[in-house]
């Protein structure tokens, strides 16, 4: 069984992943706690948890790709990056979600191909295409400042929160990363067959239960 490196499940995806559920456990823990010292209304309570179901809302992505771009040209694999430093390494849009969304907003003109870039971050020669905004695009945003303003200012506090939590479990997130390396390594090398992931599967339940019984 092997994983697509780009796929909806992908193995390179996995260590975000696990961090992005170590992050989402703690804080709920972090919100009890703040809850337990001061009231908060049901309908308060409502929206943060929905908030914390899904990283973005309909059309947010698309926004939010958006306003990077016109930031600085970039490419998909930087916007996904970008993404993910921006929320403390908690969530990376998955590239059959970013990429999608680009091809859309080529389509609506609000991004066009740039000048490829001479040399990409580790200093080799890019294949990949950046694309920057169009007049359209900058319009949109300079429109929806404010509704720009709120998702990137909502994305920062995912990743404060998520550097807070960090900084209060290191050992947790340090344990949780070596698990997703180990499973990336050895996918990576062959090593993952279907006995050997539903042994895994059956580690991983165990562990679970022991955790639950603490």
């Amino acid at each position: 069984m092997t994983w697509s490196r780009y796929g909806r499940g992908g193995w390179n995806n996995l260590g975000p992943m696990i961090a992005m559920m170590a992050a989402s456990a703690a804080s709920e823990w972090e919100d009890n706690e703040r809850r337990s010292r001061r009231n908060r209304s049901w309908h308060d309570g409502q929206k943060r948890r929905k908030r914390r179901g899904r990283m973005f809302g309909s059309g947010e992505l698309r926004l939010a790709l958006l306003a990077l771009i016109e930031k600085e040209p970039r490419h998909g694999y930087e916007l996904i990056r970008a993404i993910e430093d921006m929320t403390g390494g908690a969530y990376a849009p998955s590239p059959g979600a970013v990429y999608p969304t680009l091809q859309m907003l080529e389509e609506e003109g609000q991004i066009k191909p740039a000048k490829a870039k001479a040399k990409d971050e580790d200093g080799e020669t890019s294949g990949k295409k950046p694309f920057k905004a169009t007049k359209s695009g900058k319009a949109e945003l300079e429109e929806r400042a404010d509704e720009v303003e709120e998702l990137m200012g909502r994305l920062g506090e995912h990743g404060e929160r998520a550097e807070r939590v960090k900084e209060k479990s290191p050992d947790l997130f340090r344990a949780m990363g070596n698990l997703a390396n180990v499973l990336k390594n050895r996918a990576k090398a062959g090593k993952l067959d279907q006995n050997t992931i539903n042994e895994i599967v059956d580690i991983i339940d165990e562990v679970a239960k022991r955790i639950e019984r603490l």
